[in-house]
């Protein structure tokens, strides 16, 4: 067994770096313009390309990937000639610094043909300089300067050139500034170390955003789970146990119903019903800074959707199952050594009628986790599959990747525990 799991967590590693590369790809070549969905579709082309620039999207796309996946503070360090350090704020914001070598934190900004230093006390609060003395000159004859700005990315100044740019700022969006830097390296440790970088949508860091995001899926898809599995595995074994009875028609024509109904459309319905006619919940899911748990309420809808949704394909599952096993020969020969009913069915026959079940319900959770789309627009629930929707459609590469691989590890995992279930109920497996 143990063998089995360090090959299996092998191939979850081998299979992560493969769907990253795709979904890279793949978002490269879909349609779309990152810079016009962010600054609008009358950005002119010097603003597109100060974006881009800024965004480190100018950049090949191998190197874009290796930078999202290992990171891009080695090689800034390199160019700077200094470390560089990553801080969290006491608002919990994150801040890349060079540490010079009197173990000063600095950021620098260009203003006019003067390089100001930006110095960060022992108490957070800052102090600016002038540091015209870290000027280089070049084999050209010019003067230019590696260093940090306030946007967290390492920036090459040179000296007379005053560039207009367009940077973001919270609260303010998008705006003109000069100033600029003629080449950008945005900072970040890479996935591998834990950074996947920043939102091009939000300006905020991925970890932290897709952090509450898969937070509230998991609120949401462990509740759902919590009620429907149980319910769906003891109400496919009844039907299947009295095939061709009332119960089994009743069940398993309302399992086929629920199942086939899109989800849109029993959200909808439960709205209109439960919030617009009786007003009994909230239709919407607006929780602002509360978590989830804090508004019970508003998750009565979405995990009553969820529910019918899934209890019906899980139910009809659990019952072909359950029939399969109860026509098979060893059943019969059960009961011709005179074993009781009871004894049959729990010591045999629903063992084995959970293994269909049990990998229809491990692929189900990698669903619950990123799949709900769907049902998390239709209330505005603020989950990861929702987030992921965004991030492509605007074509947020650091978003969309991180996503990605959080789903990767889920379905692996969840099939990994499934495979050691499978164990305890068919002693005859056994895994080397």
């Amino acid at each position: 067994m143990g063998k089995f799991i360090v090959r299996r967590l092998g191939f979850l590693v081998i299979t992560m770096i493969l769907v990253s590369i795709v979904v890279f790809a793949i978002t490269e070549s879909s349609p779309g313009n990152v810079a016009r969905n962010i600054l609008g579709a009358f950005v002119t082309p010097e603003q597109e390309a100060s974006f881009l620039a800024q965004m480190g999207m100018d950049k090949p796309v191998w190197k874009r990937y290796l930078y999202w996946l290992a990171g891009s503070d080695t090689q800034a360090s390199r160019k700077a000639g200094m470390d560089l350090v990553r801080i969290r704020t006491e608002k919990g914001f994150v801040e890349w610094w060079a540490r010079d070598d009197a173990g000063t934190l600095r950021r620098w900004k260009l203003s006019g043909d003067d390089l100001v230093a930006i110095v960060r006390q022992q108490d957070g609060s800052v102090s600016t300089v002038n540091d015209n003395g870290r000027w280089r000159k070049n084999s050209g004859g010019s003067y230019y300067f590696w260093g940090v700005d306030n946007g967290n990315r390492a920036v090459k100044w040179e000296k007379g050139t005053d560039k207009t740019v367009w940077t973001f700022s919270l609260g303010k969006g998008w705006a003109e500034s000069s100033g600029g830097a003629v080449e950008y390296l945005p900072l970040k440790k890479g996935f591998i170390r834990g950074d996947p970088g920043v939102s091009m949508l939000t300006g905020r860091p991925v970890a932290d955003s897709i952090f509450v995001r898969l937070r509230n899926s998991l609120v949401l898809a462990g509740i759902a789970f919590t009620i429907v599995m149980p319910m769906a595995l003891l109400l496919g074994i009844i039907a299947g146990l009295r095939e061709g009875s009332l119960q089994d028609r009743v069940l398993s024509v309302g399992g086929m119903v629920f199942s086939v109904i899109p989800e849109f459309a029993t959200g909808i319905f439960l709205i209109l019903i439960f919030s617009v006619w009786l007003k009994i919940v909230p239709g919407a899911t607006v929780f602002g800074e509360l978590a989830p748990w804090q508004r019970l309420d508003m998750l009565i809808l979405p995990v009553l959707t969820l529910t019918l949704v899934e209890l019906g394909y899980v139910l009809r599952i659990t019952r072909a199952s359950m029939v399969e096993v109860m026509r098979s020969a060893y059943i019969r020969t059960a009961y011709l050594k005179g074993l009781s009913y009871k004894r049959v069915i729990f010591k045999h026959a629903v063992r084995n009628a959970l293994m269909a079940p049990i990998t229809v319900i491990m692929l189900h959770v990698n669903w619950l986790m990123g799949g709900i789309v769907i049902v998390e627009v239709v209330f505005g629930y603020p989950g990861l599959g929702k987030y992921l929707l965004d991030s492509a459609m605007n074509k947020d590469i650091n978003a969309l990747e991180t996503g990605a691989m959080i789903l990767v590890i889920v379905a692996v995992g969840t099939q990994l525990i499934a495979d050691i279930i499978y164990t305890f109920l068919n002693p005859r497996i056994r895994y080397t």
